[in-house]
């Protein structure tokens, strides 16, 4: 994953667990045009799984993610 990514919107999920992540990341999702990133925050140890499974699942595609102390940030681009 590239460091040049520059996100259109971002979601600070930090504090946040299981399932706020991902449904905050499913509302977002809603209000963006195809082809804007998403970058998502997040410190839930369970968002690993959830945010990757969801964006596949759900048509989009995942860029990747990157871990900066104690969160994730995970990389999505809206179909």
């Amino acid at each position: 994953m590239s460091d040049s990514i520059q996100p259109d919107k971002i979601l600070d999920c930090t504090g946040l667990t299981c399932p706020m992540p991902l449904l905050k990341t499913k509302k977002m999702i809603k209000n963006m045009e195809s082809g804007q990133v998403l970058e998502i925050i997040s410190s839930d140890p369970g968002s690993k799984n959830d945010i990757p499974t969801f964006t596949e699942r759900s048509g989009h595609e995942f860029i990747g993610e990157k871990d900066m102390s104690d969160l994730t940030h995970f990389y999505l681009k809206i179909k």
